[in-house]
């Protein structure tokens, strides 16, 4: 049993992908990180899906910046880098605001304006 923070109401839980959405991930700034259990993505972020992050942020103990979502995409080996080499996805250079900023609804928008589209032109 894991008793929840008073803030608790305002975190929001994403769906990560299809694939297992009762697995729980959290992406989380690299302040917070459990030996063999968190994932380091690279100098500012992590991934870290145990139980133990879920504690540690309802104690007030956890990282400053997170992000938790249910589920996940997955592909086969090499199918994703595939897709990336055969511009089958737009990708940008990611930064704490993009990844940890609270305005969940623009997130593709603004990933869309940081490589120069404007989604208004889509």
């Amino acid at each position: 049993h894991i008793k929840l923070p008073e803030n608790a109401e305002s975190m929001k839980v994403l769906r990560g992908g299809p694939v297992d959405t009762g697995r729980g991930f959290v992406l989380h700034s690299s302040d917070f990180y459990i030996e063999n259990a968190t994932l380091r993505i690279d100098d500012g972020v992590c991934l870290t899906a145990t139980v133990d992050i879920l504690r540690a942020i309802a104690n007030g103990s956890g990282p400053k910046h997170a992000i938790l979502a249910l589920g996940y995409a997955g592909w086969a080996p090499g199918q994703l880098e595939t897709e990336i080499q055969s511009n089958g996805w737009l990708h940008c250079d990611a930064d704490a605001d993009l990844i940890f900023g609270d305005d969940v609804d623009d997130k593709y928008g603004r990933a869309l304006r940081k490589i120069g589209i404007d989604p208004g032109m889509l």
